[in-house]
């Protein structure tokens, strides 16, 4: 068997997150398990053409959604600049999207603009920054979501094995569109595991301790008590306000892992178990 390097696990991380965006666009956001069934039945196995009337309609199959059209702006900054560089980021997210935006009229949907649909952060911050001009650092929202993960996985491709770096650039990201402390710190940690999986270390339950490590050589932004492992209970009592203090996320990872293992585990179609 042919061992992975570790560009061949940037490019798998990648292009997954691609591949997976455009397999999205059909089937996405139904809140109807019913409907999706009647509409795509059984599982998807590959691209499909969004549905009249539905998100993504203009669309078509394996077309990106915006979030994959941020995530590629974000790889081509990374690579311009070797890096992660603010200001460039900035100015390529002004030039290259909030150009092609316009939420002036409230009465419009937000189903406008490349991909399709305009995510709520995106919009929020398109707000603060084209209408009322704020300056970057005044226009992140309340968004509680994935939006600000969607596009920072880049960066954790490009900083994979410098946790201190990766953390620094994942978090100055995320505050861009979205500061809330439970979107940031879930976002955070969801790319210290990506960065962890591409330097080659397994899906398994130690990769909390392994962030945990982390914590202690203060490579990623916890304040933790020093005994804390994936086995033992959080004293939310004893954080400190200095760094981030949302600790349920560092150990979530050892949870999703060891349920992964399990054999009594498995995984259905949503219509089958609801």
């Amino acid at each position: 068997m042919t061992l992975l390097t570790k560009n061949d696990r940037i490019a798998g991380a990648i292009m997954g997150a691609f591949i997976g965006d455009a397999l999205g666009v059909g089937p996405h956001w139904y809140y109807d398990l019913d409907e999706l069934k009647r509409e795509y039945s059984g599982w998807i196995s590959d691209y499909t053409l969004p549905k009249a009337g539905h998100y993504h309609a203009e669309l078509t199959a394996g077309e990106l959604s915006q979030s994959g059209i941020i995530l590629r702006l974000t790889l081509a900054s990374l690579l311009a600049n070797n890096g992660y560089k603010q200001a460039d980021f900035c100015q390529r997210l002004e030039q290259d999207l909030f150009t092609q935006l316009d939420f002036s009229n409230l009465n419009n949907p937000p189903k406008q603009g490349p991909g399709g649909y305009t995510s709520q952060s995106i919009r929020e911050t398109w707000h603060k920054r084209i209408q009322r001009q704020l300056p970057w650092e005044q226009c992140a929202g309340s968004a509680d979501n994935t939006e600000a993960l969607e596009r920072t996985l880049g960066i954790a491709a490009c900083y994979a094995g410098q946790p201190k770096l990766l953390s620094a650039a994942v978090r100055a990201n995320t505050l861009l569109t979205q500061d809330d402390e439970m979107v940031l710190t879930h976002t955070l940690v969801f790319n210290a595991v990506l960065g962890l999986l591409i330097e080659g270390h397994a899906l398994d339950a130690t990769l909390t301790d392994k962030l945990l490590a982390q914590v202690d050589c203060a490579e990623l932004p916890f304040c933790l008590p020093s005994s804390t492992s994936a086995d033992q209970a959080l004293d939310l009592d004893d954080l400190s306000d200095t760094n981030l203090s949302c600790a349920e996320a560092l150990l979530t990872p050892a949870y999703m892992a060891k349920l992964a293992d399990n054999p009594a585990t498995r995984i259905e179609p949503a219509w089958r178990v609801s």
